[in-house]
């Protein structure tokens, strides 16, 4: 009896440490092909326009950075995320630039990062779409 409580107690704290781990690996988008409506050709500034369209509305300040190539600033409280974002007519990419209290070391980020960079991919395919 006194080894399944034991083995209980081990689980539960098993369970525990599973559960409030909140790093995971950065992710990145890289090279996704750029669709429009029935394939028809866009050009690059509508690119652009569609990822600071898809930024905006989900909380992201998207800045020229030079040309082909966009900053994305994500504030949350005490939580920033920085990712740089080029771009053209054919693809785009959206890759880990900075961050501050998101626990970011050794290739690994507080593990929201990754459902913000994946609403964000989407956010741009659905503004891609309507374009």
């Amino acid at each position: 009896m006194r080894i399944l409580g034991s083995l209980a107690l081990v689980c539960a704290a098993v369970t525990t440490m599973v559960g409030c781990n909140t790093i995971a690996p950065i992710h990145d988008v890289g090279n996704t092909t750029v669709v429009s409506p029935a394939g028809k050709p866009l050009s690059s500034d509508q690119v652009r326009s569609a990822i600071v369209r898809a930024g905006a509305g989900l909380g992201w300040i998207v800045t020229d950075a030079r040309p082909g190539v966009l900053n994305g600033k994500l504030l949350l409280r005490t939580h920033v995320a920085e990712v740089e974002i080029p771009y053209s007519a054919t693809a785009y990419s959206i890759t880990y630039k900075s961050s501050e209290n998101l626990g970011e070391s050794g290739g690994k980020i507080h593990r929201n990062y990754y459902g913000w960079i994946q609403n964000l991919n989407r956010g741009i395919n659905a503004q891609l779409a309507a374009s």
